[in-house]
C-alpha cells in the first residue's frame, strides 16, 4: 500500500478547497458583531456541529483511538458526565447570557463584579486556550509529519513536526482572518462531515482487514481486558481512587463539572452559543452536542480496539513510532488503498482546522471585547473595531503556532513515557476551568460578595491546584503530595474558589462590624 501520488493530490486539493470555501461562506463583515457573533443569526444545527467539531475534533481523531489501544473503554464513562453538565449549563448559565445580550462569557462577570474580574477571567481563558490548543495543534501535525517522512523528507522528528504545524496554521488562518465566526462555523459543519465520514470509512476497511470472524475479534479483546466499560474503583484506597480519572463516579461527577466549566465559562464554546438566534436555539444546540459527543467517542474508541487486534497489541517502539498517538495515522498511511488514505488524512486535517480556527477566533473575540474595547476602543467606529479584530486574530494565529512548537519539543524530547495528548490537553483545560467556574458560581448564587472577595477566591483556587496536580511544583514540596485525577481539577478548584470567596466576605463583614462597634464605643 503506502501513500501515493493520488493521496498527496487529494490532500493538496482539500487544503486549497478549504481556503476557497471558507472565504465564500464567510459573507461580509461590517462590525465586531458580524465578525465574532455572525450577526447572532446562525442556525442551531450548524452551531451544534461547530461545538462538537471544536471541542473534540483533533484529539478525538488522533488520540482517542490511542486511549483504547493502550487501555480499555472506561474513558467513555466521562461522556455521561458531559451530558449532565450541559444540561446544567442550558438551564442555569445560558438564560443569563441571553438576558443581557452579552458578547463574551466574561461580560457577565464584569457586570457582576466589575471590569477587573472580567479582565482577569478573560486573561485566564486566554492562557488556558494557548496551552490546551497548543497541544491540539501539535496532535494535528502527527499525520502530516508521517506523510512528510514517507515523502522522503530527511530531517529530525522535531523539524518535521514544526513544518507540519506551519502548514496547518497557514491554511487555517486564511479563512479565519477574513471570514470571522461565520466562516469558522460553516467550515466546521463541512469539516465534521468529512472527518466523521473518513472515520466510518476507516472503520469499515479495518474490519475487512482483521483476521478471523467477529466472535474471534471480541474474544481477543475480552481476553486482553479491552471491553471493560464501567469501573467503580471501590477496590482502591482513597488515595488511589482520587488519582484514577476513569472510575465511574469520578468520571460522572468530574466530567459533569468539567462540562459545566467548559461549556458555561469558556469563550471557545460560549461564543458559538451566543451566535444563535435565541436562547431556545442555543439550548437545543448544546443539549444535542452531548449525545453527539457520546456517539463520536464510541466510534473512535472502537477504532482503537480494532487497531489493537490488527497490530497484535505491539507497543509504539515495536511499530517504529514515537508515541502511541501515531497508531491510527500509521494504519491510514500504510494500509489503506490509494485515494482512501488521502481522503482520511484530509479528514484529520478537517478535524485539526476546525479546532484551530475556533480557538483563534474565540481568543481574538475575548481580547478585543474584554481587554481592548473597554480600555482603548470606546470611541472607535465599527470599521476601526473590525480592523483591530483582524489584526488581533493574526497575532493569535502566530502565538498558537508557537505554543504548538513548545509542545512538540516537550512531547518528542522528554525522557520516559508520554501521556496521550488527549489526556494532556484535557488536564490543562481542567486546571483553570475550576477557577473560572468558581467565579461564575459566586456571581450567580451570591449577591453580597464584591470584586475583592471574587478575586481572592479565584486566585486561591488556582494556587491550591498547583499543589494537587502532579508536576514540577508538587515535586518541590516536602513529603508525598496528594495528587488528584484531572476530571477533579475543575470540581476542587471551583469549591476552593467558592469557599475562600465566601470566607473573605465573612471576614470583611466581621471586620467592618468590629470597626463599627469600636467607633460607637469611642463616642
Amino acid at each position: 500500500m503506502g501513500f501515493g501520488t493520488i493521496d498527496y493530490l487529494v490532500v493538496i486539493l482539500y487544503l486549497l478547497g478549504v481556503s476557497t470555501f471558507g472565504l465564500l461562506l464567510s459573507g461580509r463583515q461590517r462590525s465586531t458583531a458580524d465578525y465574532f457573533l455572525g450577526g447572532r443569526s446562525l442556525p442551531w444545527w450548524a452551531v451544534l456541529f461547530s461545538v462538537v467539531a471544536t471541542e473534540t475534533s483533533t484529539l478525538t481523531f488522533i488520540s482517542i483511538p490511542a486511549v483504547a489501544y493502550g487501555g480499555d473503554l472506561t474513558f467513555l464513562q466521562i461522556t455521561f458526565g458531559y451530558i449532565l453538565g450541559r444540561t446544567v449549563v442550558s438551564l442555569v448559565f445560558l438564560p443569563r447570557y441571553f438576558q443581557g445580550e452579552m458578547s463574551t462569557a466574561y461580560e457577565f462577570l464584569g457586570k457582576r463584579f466589575g471590569p477587573g474580574m472580567r479582565m482577569t477571567a478573560s486573561t485566564t481563558f486566554m492562557v488556558t486556550r494557548l496551552l490546551a490548543d497548543g497541544v491540539r495543534l501539535f496532535a494535528s501535525a502527527i499525520p502530516i509529519a508521517i506523510l512528510l517522512r514517507l515523502a522522503g523528507l530527511r530531517a529530525s522528528d522535531l523539524t518535521i513536526y514544526m513544518v507540519s504545524i506551519l502548514i496547518i496554521s497557514a491554511v487555517t488562518l486564511v479563512y479565519t482572518f477574513l471570514g470571522g465566526i461565520r466562516a469558522v462555523v460553516w467550515m466546521d459543519v463541512i469539516q465534521m462531515g468529512v472527518y466523521i465520514g473518513g472515520a466510518l470509512l476507516a472503520l469499515a476497511i479495518l474490519l475487512s482487514r482483521l483476521p478471523g470472524n467477529a466472535s474471534g475479534v471480541l474474544g481477543t479483546l475480552q481476553e486482553a481486558g479491552k471491553l471493560k466499560l464501567f469501573y467503580s474503583g471501590f477496590d482502591l484506597s482513597f488515595r488511589e481512587f482520587i488519582t484514577q480519572p476513569y472510575t465511574f463516579w469520578i468520571a460522572l461527577i468530574g466530567g459533569g463539572i468539567f462540562s459545566i466549566a467548559s461549556h458555561g465559562t469558556d469563550q471557545l464554546i460560549v461564543q458559538r452559543l451566543l451566535a444563535t438566534r435565541n436562547l431556545r436555539s442555543a439550548q437545543k444546540a448544546l443539549l444535542s452536542s452531548g449525545i453527539l459527543v457520546f456517539l463520536q467517542f464510541s466510534l473512535f474508541l472502537a477504532i482503537g480496539l480494532l487497531l489493537y487486534v490488527f497490530y497484535a497489541g505491539q507497543n509504539p517502539a515495536g511499530l517504529g513510532l514515537a508515541t502511541t498517538d501515531e497508531i491510527f495515522a500509521k494504519f491510514i498511511v500504510e494500509q489503506l488503498p490509494p485515494g482512501i488514505s488521502g481522503l482520511i488524512v484530509a479528514a484529520i486535517l478537517a478535524a485539526a482546522m476546525s479546532t484551530l480556527s475556533s480557538s483563534i477566533n474565540s481568543l481574538a473575540s475575548a481580547t478585543t471585547l474584554d481587554l481592548y474595547k473597554p480600555r482603548w476602543g470606546r470611541d472607535n467606529t465599527p470599521e476601526q473595531d473590525l480592523r483591530i479584530s483582524r489584526r488581533i486574530t493574526l497575532v493569535w494565529g502566530l502565538v498558537l503556532t508557537g505554543s504548538a512548537f513548545f509542545f512538540a519539543v516537550l512531547q518528542l524530547q522528554s525522557p520516559g513515557g508520554r501521556p496521550a495528548v488527549v489526556e494532556l490537553g484535557l488536564a490543562i483545560a481542567s486546571y483553570t476551568y475550576g477557577g473560572l467556574l468558581g467565579a461564575f458560581v459566586l456571581g450567580i448564587l451570591s449577591r453580597k460578595l464584591d470584586t475583592k472577595d471574587a478575586l481572592i477566591g479565584f486566585f486561591a483556587g488556582l494556587t491550591a491546584l498547583l499543589f494537587l496536580v502532579k508536576g514540577p511544583v508538587q515535586n518541590l514540596l516536602p513529603g508525598e503530595g496528594l495528587t488528584i485525577a484531572w476530571p477533579l481539577y475543575s470540581l476542587v478548584g471551583a469549591l476552593i474558589v467558592a469557599g475562600v470567596g465566601h470566607s473573605s466576605y465573612q471576614i470583611s463583614k466581621l471586620s467592618n462590624h468590629n470597626k463599627g462597634a469600636s467607633k460607637k464605643g469611642a463616642k
